[in-house]
């Protein structure tokens, strides 16, 4: 019978005096507390300066789009049978955003455009039967 047991014996024994010593490291290394800092942990996101991010549709005067375009928190916003030239402004906190912008009118001319405080990231336009265009800067 001793010849059956002692090796998943000697086994188990092994595991309990590991996992005593592991258990007495941590607690002898791992225990002190560390000290904080007044000002290490970063305040809200407010801190910086409000940045305006327009979207912008534009061509045939009257034509007919559907618009798809990303929100402030990245969120995608559809509009459906809008009249053109259509644009949106966006004001964000944030230290930069992902802005995109999809349309497709029913013209054979559209463009879009994409700015950040007067400057323009990206412009795209496009002549096709039922012209199709997107804008995106990843950071806007």
């Amino acid at each position: 019978m001793l010849k059956r047991v002692w090796l998943p014996l000697a086994l188990v024994v092994v595991l309990v005096l590991g996992g005593f010593t592991v258990s007495r490291l941590r607690g002898i290394f791992g225990s002190e507390e560390l000290p904080t800092y007044a000002g290490s942990t970063p305040d809200d996101s407010s801190n910086s300066d409000p940045k305006r991010v327009v979207y912008e549709v534009f061509g045939d005067v009257g034509a007919i789009a559907d618009i798809n375009y990303l929100d402030t928190e990245g969120e995608p916003v559809q509009i459906n049978d809008v009249s053109l030239p259509w644009s949106v402004e966006l004001e964000t906190t944030a230290p930069s955003m992902a802005a995109n912008v999809v349309a497709q009118g029913g013209s054979d001319f559209i463009g879009c455009r994409i700015s950040s405080d007067g400057e323009v990231h990206d412009e795209r336009s496009s002549s096709a039967v039922s012209a199709y265009v997107y804008c995106m800067a990843k950071s806007a």
